[in-house]
């Protein structure tokens, strides 16, 4: 049976990230989600519904959030779920949390907050802390096009 473990989230960032490295030098960022949904009730009242996500970043991916993001920036993830689960040195149960593993981001909104001119859409691809390959983003000429292509 075929199995697929992906996530897609769009969120501002709750706090600012958070950067780390591995024994072996790679780098590990957490960032904090918060998504928003909007609904209407019965009434036609507008209810706002916010879901918090942890999200871990490796290698450079890890180094661009940490380098370009802040709290309160939004920002696409493409990622999995991941279950960890330890003992609680304080109580002895068994605890678990399920977080997401980023696997690219898009940076969004504008390049700074005064309205300034939003950056190109680039999709970062994260590199694998187990390989020795890095996973370049892949070039999409719809993203940059030449002056003399743009139709206006």
């Amino acid at each position: 049976m075929p199995n697929l473990n992906r996530i897609l989230l769009i969120g501002n960032l709750t706090r600012d990230p958070e950067m780390q490295y591995t024994a072996k030098g790679t780098a590990i960022t957490n960032i904090s989600l918060a998504i928003n949904r909007v609904t209407k009730t019965d009434d036609g009242e507008k209810r706002e519904e916010v879901t918090y996500v942890d999200v871990t970043l490796w290698g450079n991916l890890a180094e661009n959030a940490a380098k370009y993001l802040n709290k309160g920036k939004p920002v696409y993830i493409d990622g999995r779920l991941q279950l960890d689960q330890w003992d609680d040195k304080q109580t002895g149960q068994k605890r678990s949390k399920l977080k997401v593993v980023a696997e690219s981001m898009q940076f969004l909104g504008s390049r700074d907050d005064n309205g300034g001119p939003a950056p190109a859409a680039r999709p970062v691809a994260a590199s694998r802390p187990t390989s020795g390959t890095v996973h370049k983003p892949q070039h999409h000429p719809d993203l940059n096009p030449e002056p003399d292509d743009i139709p206006f």
